[in-house]
């Protein structure tokens, strides 16, 4: 990484948005914990409940990190960013829900518990696809370049309240 790269990284802009994309996601835990044990309770088997919980916490996530957390880097139709957000946070779900399975299964854990373990493993995976990926900045998409991981916002500094 260059020294360019790394003061970017340990920007304002980036540490703004990640500690918002903190933020929503912990709402998204609560969201994903409160509905595997509701599923639970309803007798629903443990990984139809917790794949079911996890994409309800996806949706009510990218809802707030796209009115919210990267409303200064959202490009293209709505529809088109939840489509892409929705993709990129199924590997979240694949490790989110591996995780749950072997921690019940083999380590005896209670499902809330490895259900937490599977949500803190996939949160820097989905905020780096989230940065990267779902939330890419116009002008570089138009450029066919990706934008880097250091990189936020684009331009001078903007509010964003």
């Amino acid at each position: 990484m260059t020294s360019t790269g790394r003061s970017k990284f340990l920007s304002l802009d980036y540490f703004r948005h990640f500690i918002k994309f903190s933020v929503v996601g912990a709402t998204g835990v609560v969201v994903n914990e409160g509905l595997l044990l509701l599923f639970q309770s309803m007798g629903v088997y443990l990984l139809l409940a917790s794949t079911a919980a996890i994409e309800i916490s996806i949706l009510t996530n990218f809802l707030m990190n796209d009115l919210w957390t990267f409303r200064d880097r959202r490009s293209g139709h709505s529809a088109v960013r939840l489509v892409k957000f929705n993709l990129l946070m199924l590997v979240g779900l694949v490790v989110n829900a591996a995780v749950l399975d072997v921690g019940v299964a083999y380590f005896g854990m209670a499902a809330a518990i490895a259900n937490l373990v599977g949500i803190g493993a996939a949160f820097f995976l989905r905020y780096v696809l989230s940065v990267k990926y779902a939330w890419m900045r116009a002008e570089l998409v138009e450029e066919g370049q990706v934008p880097p991981l250091a990189e936020p916002s684009a331009g001078p500094h903007k509010t964003v309240s």
